[in-house]
């Protein structure tokens, strides 16, 4: 019964991973960058979501749908200020500016809110066990996974059942081809970043309130743990990062229940062996499309 609890655990923490991830994959597989700013737009979401649940009162999900928007908007912005001036430069200078965004954004909100950590209000989700038989579990976790599930479900649709997600399938395989057939490439590309940074927002919200805790560096870890698991499905794919996403927070859970000194390094113990092994990722071969 242990098993089952932990495995819960697991595939609710790799869920998140799962959509922190996407965003990265998302943004890979359009225009080629490694957005490293991604996960500090899981930090903004996360600060979103506690201002307006503490000082408007609002419930969980409002909160979580006002986090997610405000995420989208930031995501939007760095694009269209930091990202698409430079989109004919060499991605050196992409990736440099996207450390440049990611580290402004951790000081800026340090210097404007301070490095103490915040809890949200206790009431927004309250603390509850959940039984399925023996097996017991803690229904945030549970609650994380719906959520997550759901928000995966829901991109699969848009990406593959809509006009917009055709586009941006059809970008990732050839801008150059998608324009002259008629798509506008830029509002595609700022449709990745706002989906994409809508998703991180939410994962920074729901990681706040299952930990209760939330500080202006708390994207640095999971977002370098998400970068794996995107890297281990196969980075621009976005089932690949489904399915790395869930088999990183599956594997750290197990390893954190042996031997929690260890289960930090275990993101990265497996990137080098997959780079070694199948630098394409799990699902490099297995899927012809990018998003």
């Amino acid at each position: 019964m242990e098993f089952l609890q932990q495995l819960i655990n697991g595939v609710s923490l790799g869920s998140v991973y799962a959509l922190i991830a996407l965003g990265y994959t998302m943004v890979y597989g359009i225009i080629g960058l490694i957005n490293f700013a991604h996960c500090d737009i899981y930090m903004v979401g996360a600060y979103i979501g506690f201002f307006v649940a503490t000082y408007a009162r609002l419930p969980f999900i409002p909160a979580l749908l006002i986090a997610m928007l405000g995420s989208a908007l930031l995501g939007v912005v760095i694009e269209r200020v930091a990202y698409k001036p430079l989109r004919r430069t060499t991605n050196i200078n992409l990736l440099i500016t996207a450390i440049g965004v990611s580290l402004l954004l951790e000081n800026g909100f340090n210097a404007m809110f301070g490095g103490n950590p915040r809890t949200y209000p206790g009431d927004i989700l309250k603390q509850q066990t959940v039984m399925f038989g023996p097996i017991r579990s803690d229904a945030l976790h549970l609650i994380i996974l719906g959520i997550s599930l759901l928000l995966l479900v829901l991109l699969n649709l848009f990406v593959n059942h809509t006009k917009m997600g055709r586009a941006m399938r059809a970008t990732s395989l050839d801008k150059d081809a998608a324009a002259l057939m008629g798509i506008n490439v830029n509002t595609t590309i700022s449709m990745t970043f706002a989906i994409g940074s809508a998703l991180a927002g939410a994962a920074g919200m729901l990681v706040a309130i299952l930990y209760s805790s939330l500080d202006p560096y708390m994207g640095m870890m999971p977002g370098i743990k998400s970068f794996v698991a995107a890297v281990l499905g196969g980075i621009g794919l976005i089932p690949g990062a489904f399915v790395g996403g869930i088999i990183l927070g599956v594997v750290e859970t197990f390893m954190a229940a042996i031997n929690s000194k260890i289960a930090g390094a275990v993101a990265f113990v497996i990137l080098i062996v997959i780079l070694i092994i199948k630098p394409t990722g799990l699902l490099g071969k297995a899927v012809k499309e990018k998003v």
